[in-house]
């Protein structure tokens, strides 16, 4: 018998299913679209940290994911011997101008004291390498080594591949057995928001690029709200916008064009390298901007796992844990801010 059923093959379901399976349950996963079909299977992968200020349940939450990720990817690539594009190379951002050196300057300290030996947030007037450099005015960046990045797409993969030599894989149907996670994203979160006042969640939609151009083991950069990404494989991604109205869920446009004229103009590298790829697709976010999680109000025996939007690659890992700590053990070790209930 199936110990618990899970309703989606993107990152958090399939990081659900790893955790359960690791703890001995027997689990099936339901997708009739197959792995990262929706939003996880996008391109970017940037895993970032919060700033280090303004300390929350939720910013601790994504750092303690964060910290988990080198071990967990690490280990879904030994079962499953599928690459996930995991590395941690850091991030630099451009500082605009002597205020904003001073306010990442402070945050130095704040990050010691929060981050600990862990990672660092350091001001640096002396990039790695000037071709793979945002131009800054201040002359100054800020290189953290808590971030790091990953191919959402390869990583659901490598997810899935795992499982199967565990003995889960991911089927297009079945029948509901045992408590079922409820993992569907922007699907998942319409069907949520069916016949309430208030819906909890909406579905945001992105559009990105990658581009062909090796810069594989270069920190990923983050300049004029946009994410650079140099991935694994020898390409770069490049994005994302954020639209809440839109016709078309999958198509590329003139959006996109912008964003990948001002990679160009941000990273030297990127001026003459080629677009070898567009994707567009849609994220769940939920009213209260953090990850929900826990039971489906009237549906007994039903659980919620969605909204993760942009951060939730990076949350992944410790949502696994804590769902399965719901779901298998009966216990709630999540923030009170990630409940169902705080959205609806």
């Amino acid at each position: 018998m199936t110990d618990v059923t899970i309703k989606g093959a993107g990152i958090l379901g399939l990081s659900i299913a790893w955790a359960c399976v690791a703890r001995g349950a027997s689990v099936q996963v339901i997708d009739p679209h197959g792995v990262a079909a929706g939003s996880s299977g996008g391109i970017v992968g940037a895993l970032a940290p919060h700033v280090p200020e303004n300390w929350n349940p939720k910013k601790q939450f994504q750092l303690e994911s964060l910290l988990m990720a080198r071990r967990f990817w690490a280990d879904v690539e030994e079962v499953g011997s599928a690459p996930s594009g995991y590395l941690s190379t850091g991030r630099l951002q451009p500082l605009a101008d002597d205020h904003a050196v001073a306010l990442a300057q402070t945050r130095c300290e704040r990050a010691r004291a929060l981050w600990g030996d862990a990672a660092r947030w350091e001001v640096t007037d002396r990039p790695p390498d000037s071709h793979w450099c945002p131009p800054s005015a201040s002359g100054h960046w800020v290189y953290d080594t808590l971030s790091a990045h990953l191919h959402p797409r390869q990583a659901c993969h490598a997810l899935a591949a795992a499982l199967a030599r565990k003995g889960v894989t991911v089927a297009a149907d079945g029948a509901d057995n045992g408590p079922v996670i409820w993992a569907a994203g922007w699907a998942g979160l319409k069907e949520l928001n069916a016949g309430r006042a208030r819906p909890p969640g909406a579905g945001v939609k992105g559009q990105a690029a990658l581009f062909g151009l090796d810069r594989a083991g270069q920190p990923q950069l983050f300049a004029d709200a946009l994410h650079i990404v140099p991935h694994a494989d020898g390409t770069v991604a490049i994005g994302s916008t954020s639209e809440n109205s839109f016709d078309d869920p999958t198509s590329t446009d003139a959006q996109l064009e912008t964003l990948i004229s001002k990679a160009r103009g941000l990273v030297p590298a990127l001026a003459d390298a080629p677009v070898i790829a567009r994707w567009a697709g849609v994220r769940p976010r939920a009213r209260s901007r953090a990850p929900m999680l826990g039971p489906w109000p009237d549906r007994p025996g039903q659980f919620i796992a969605n909204g993760g939007f942009k951060i939730g690659f990076g949350m992944a890992p410790k949502i696994g844990e804590v769902t399965a700590d719901l779901v298998l053990d009966g216990r709630t070790t999540f923030p009170d801010d990630f409940a169902v209930t705080a959205s609806l």
